[in-house]
């Protein structure tokens, strides 16, 4: 995994702009843009040229930029280019990522800069994560490739969320957990201390993990329950 510790990675070496896309036109691709534009506030970094999606949108313009065409003809861009891929199940992420494999493309890492993450904290991050505004990461924090953080999300001490695990709004993680490839944990969903859950499972809105849960499966409700398992 790739380890990027802050403020470095925050701090450029250089002042030129550096071109971005974003891989998904929808409304977490929105969201995505708001949240370069606010990193842009702080120090400008990113330029952004615009939208790739394999559903046109319904206009040419997204926010003023783009639709650049669908995913495949993002391999065929000439010139070297940051991609942000604002899709909100990390199977789908995955998939796209995969997708992606021309020598010019580089998986931007992207922070809000309200999120306070300074080296003495020791959290490492893969390439490609997005933490949006007012998330909370304490110390010694591992997040793998892919990670989607959405507003406001908690994440505690020794905490590991591996490759494209998918965190909405409010979701809270205790510390020494640990989550699997591609968890999603909806909005204000809960996974407590030392808990483990299983690649691909889904913790419903609200939910709260309070034991283990297996691979693929879908749990709900407070404590958490299993009610679908997966294919």
């Amino acid at each position: 995994m790739t380890q990027l510790f802050f403020p470095e990675y925050e701090t450029p070496n250089t002042t030129e702009l550096r071109p971005l896309v974003i891989v998904g036109a929808g409304g977490l691709g929105r969201e995505v843009l708001m949240l370069v534009r606010q990193i842009n506030d702080a120090a400008p970094r990113w330029q952004v040229l615009g939208f790739y999606d394999d559903q046109r949108p319904a206009h040419d313009q997204v926010h003023d930029l783009p639709w650049l065409g669908p995913v495949e003809a993002l391999n065929q861009r000439a010139e070297p280019v940051f991609v942000a891929v604002a899709i909100g199940s990390g199977r789908q992420r995955a998939a796209v990522v995969a997708r992606l494999t021309a020598a010019q493309l580089q998986f931007a890492t992207l922070v809000h800069p309200s999120v306070v993450l300074q080296p003495y904290q020791r959290v490492t991050l893969g390439a490609g994560c997005i933490i949006s505004q007012a998330c909370i990461l304490t110390c010694d924090i591992r997040l793998g490739r892919h990670v989607l953080l959405n507003l406001g999300c908690t994440i505690g001490h020794d905490a590991v969320l591996a490759d494209f695990c998918s965190l909405m709004p409010h979701a809270n993680v205790g510390g020494e957990a640990h989550l699997e490839e591609a968890v999603y944990l909806g909005t204000n969903a809960t996974v407590i201390n030392r808990v483990r859950v299983g690649a691909g499972t889904i913790v419903g809105a609200g939910a709260v993990a309070v034991r283990a849960l297996p691979a693929a499966c879908t749990a709900v409700g407070v404590p958490a329950r299993i009610i679908k398992q997966h294919a």
